[in-house]
């Protein structure tokens, strides 16, 4: 590890943290109301503090360096705490609130949701930018580490760290085409079966609980493959015969693509479906204004 000079300017953590944020100079100084020179003087000085170089030249963008990689979660945690010991408890001035978030979410969250959290937030926190970020393939601590603020979606987590709200209970449905042999008569178990199916699985997983309820009425099902997300599902099965899944949430994203939603004949799980964030966030007032407006969105609309 690198020695961190002491003396360090405190004030260097924000600029640091927009910094490896934007991974632009101009970017950074457009976030922070600083000219380019001198946020290209205080990257110098960053740079100095760290020995490292935090960014370089990549062709015609900058990349962080590895050690301001590892570096970030730490930044990000210590800015935020700092923002929260100076913020007058329970206040925010959303009007100059300058903020990016980070929300992990499913696309079909992003893809039913996403326009009207951007108005909102453009209505009322001019300043505020949002990244919605697809869930990965890999596990891991992003609202831990601080490279999400918020997870929204179905929240399997029972790690101690991080603070659950759950705001509904949702449901599988069978997504088909207009014409779909299984429109032809009751959705049995055994018609239901007897289709081919895709999957949509982030890990690729071929196997799920629509697998262990039919093994329970001795069926199984055919499944030819997987995708990483629903919306992409939902393209697939307009142009197929394959079954695929929604949940009765998401049922308006099928239909608008002039899919048909099917009761799913099975006994499967509910599917709690929440939010998630770092305990660091819960006395941030425009942290509880984004959990407010996502959770508004949620309990008035029903998808």
């Amino acid at each position: 590890m690198r020695p961190v000079q002491s003396g360090m300017d405190l004030n260097l953590l924000v600029a640091l943290d927009v910094l490896l944020e934007e991974c632009s100079v101009s970017g950074a100084a457009a976030r922070l109301h600083l000219s380019e020179p001198a946020m290209s003087r205080t990257l110098g000085r960053i740079r100095k503090a760290l020995g490292d170089p935090v960014l370089v030249r990549a062709g015609r963008s900058m990349v962080p360096t590895p050690h301001a990689l590892a570096l970030h979660p730490e930044v990000r945690a210590v800015v935020e705490r700092a923002r929260g010991l100076f913020s007058a408890a329970g206040q925010v001035d959303l009007r100059t609130l300058e903020r990016t978030f980070t929300v992990l979410a499913h696309d079909a969250f992003a893809a039913a949701h996403a326009a009207a959290l951007f108005a909102r937030t453009a209505a009322q926190a001019p300043g505020v930018r949002l990244r919605f970020l697809g869930e990965s393939h890999v596990d891991a601590p992003a609202l831990r580490e601080g490279t999400a603020d918020l997870e929204v979606g179905v929240i399997d987590t029972t790690a101690p760290e991080v603070r659950v709200e759950q705001l509904y209970e949702d449901r599988m449905l069978a997504v088909v085409r207009p014409g779909h042999p299984l429109l032809d008569g009751p959705p049995t178990p055994e018609r239901f079966a007897a289709g081919r199916h895709l999957g949509v699985s982030r890990r690729g997983r071929l196997h799920g609980p629509i697998d262990t309820a039919l093994a329970e009425l001795g069926l199984s099902r055919t499944v030819v493959g997987t995708v990483a997300t629903y919306p992409a599902a939902l393209f697939v099965l307009r142009s197929t015969d394959l079954v695929g899944l929604t949940t009765t949430r998401s049922r308006g994203l099928a239909e608008a693509l002039g899919l048909v939603t099917v009761d799913i004949p099975l006994d499967l799980p509910a599917l709690p479906f929440g939010l998630a964030w770092h305990p660091r966030h819960d006395a941030d007032p425009a942290h509880a204004w984004l959990r407010g407006c996502i959770r508004e969105r949620l309990a008035g609309e029903g998808l």
